[in-house]
């Protein structure tokens, strides 16, 4: 099954995927020119690349199957599983469970960002029938993983795309740094793999760097880029990506947004601005809003959930960089606290080390279990 089926979910998906484009690489960014396009004058597209002399809709990519993204998944969280593992094994290691080593394990389980709620029920259901005895180290790391899938579970949501809504327009937002310009070119490039036809709204007016990487995301994969340049309105600049989405009849809209810090009252005023100019078109505008969170941020993303929902009306999340941290477990916090749907996560760089959330992958891979195919 093909990555966009899974992530977004839409009747009539073929389960061949075709090939994904090459990730742009930093180098790639110099001497890209900022297009400028009003709404008569949108930028340019690039339809088709010449690849070792033959004109192919897009460069040649093979994707991987599902055993090397379990591998990938393992590896990324590896800081997360080896903080854990270490210390339910200096834990538990021919010792007795008592309220000592559950004081042991609550604390551990909390330095990974488990949560509190999480940390506690966890603790409970290891401690359930088994007080007073010797207990190894990998049933402590079953219980927790049954326990932390049965949270994740319900949050395991593919992205749902309307084929009838078009475009389908998904607005990303999220703080400085977290990957979300990345994300969405990765995201444009799944599309594009299904057949989609795909466009990008520039609306990080803020950051010329963005706009530029965003024109390189465009060119890999021919979609189509509207921008207005650095420092333009950004709300004009969705909608004029709007309105160039319907007149061309693109099947889905990815609108970029500044990185902006959740505490800035003006910088979240802007946003408020983009989601009121695309709600005057259509009240259902966007169909969907996407955080982008960093990993890293720990739980500082706690945070940054609530103060975008409260201003953007979050649909879903992807969190990435999970391999850039032994906290990995904020995950499971923010689904325990806020219930919203994991679209995916990634591990990497790579566009393949973007996938679908897996809450069973992902609860035995944080614990150091070994994962199924």
């Amino acid at each position: 099954m093909s990555f966009l089926k899974k992530l977004f979910r839409r009747a009539g998906a073929s389960d061949e995927a075709a090939p994904l484009p090459e990730e742009p690489r930093v180098g790639d960014l110099a001497g890209v020119p900022v297009e400028a396009p009003s709404v008569q004058q949108p930028a340019q597209v690039l339809e088709r690349q010449e690849t070792e002399g033959k004109l192919r809709d897009e460069p040649v990519f093979e994707p991987q199957p599902a055993s090397a993204w379990l591998r990938r998944l393992k590896d990324g969280l590896s800081k997360s599983s080896r903080a854990l593992s270490t210390g339910i094994s200096d834990i538990f290691t021919k010792r007795r469970l008592n309220e000592a080593t559950l004081a042991e394990l609550e604390d551990i389980l909390l330095s990974a960002d488990l949560g509190l709620d999480m940390s506690a029920r966890i603790t409970a259901a290891v401690a359930s029938g088994r007080y007073d005895r010797e207990i190894e180290p990998e049933e402590v790391k079953q219980v927790m993983a049954e326990e932390i899938a049965a949270v994740m579970k319900s949050v395991e949501v593919p992205l749902v795309f309307d084929a009838a809504r078009k475009p389908f327009v998904i607005l990303v937002v999220g703080v400085n740094g977290s990957g979300k310009t990345t994300t969405i070119g990765k995201l444009g490039a799944i599309a594009r793999r299904e057949g989609l036809s795909v466009m990008f709204a520039a609306c990080d007016t803020f950051r010329a760097a963005a706009i530029e990487q965003l024109s390189v995301w465009g060119q890999r994969i021919s979609a189509r880029v509207v921008s207005r340049g650095a420092g333009a309105d950004a709300a004009g600049v969705a909608f004029d990506a709007l309105s160039a989405a319907r007149r061309e009849a693109s099947d889905i809209l990815l609108v970029d947004t500044a990185g902006r810090l959740h505490n800035k009252a003006a910088l979240m005023a802007e946003l408020e601005k983009i989601v009121r100019v695309l709600k005057k078109q259509d009240a259902d505008l966007p169909h969907a809003t996407l955080l982008v969170l960093d990993a890293t941020t720990g739980q500082n993303a706690l945070t940054q959930v609530e103060m975008f929902h409260k201003t953007a009306g979050l649909t879903g999340l992807i969190m990435t960089k999970l391999d850039g941290t032994a906290r990995g477990g904020i995950l499971v916090a923010i689904a325990e606290r806020f219930a919203l749907p994991v679209h995916a996560i990634g591990v990497g760089e790579g566009i393949d080390d973007l996938q679908p959330f897996d809450a069973r992958a992902f609860s035995r891979a944080i614990v150091g279990l070994e994962l199924e195919d």
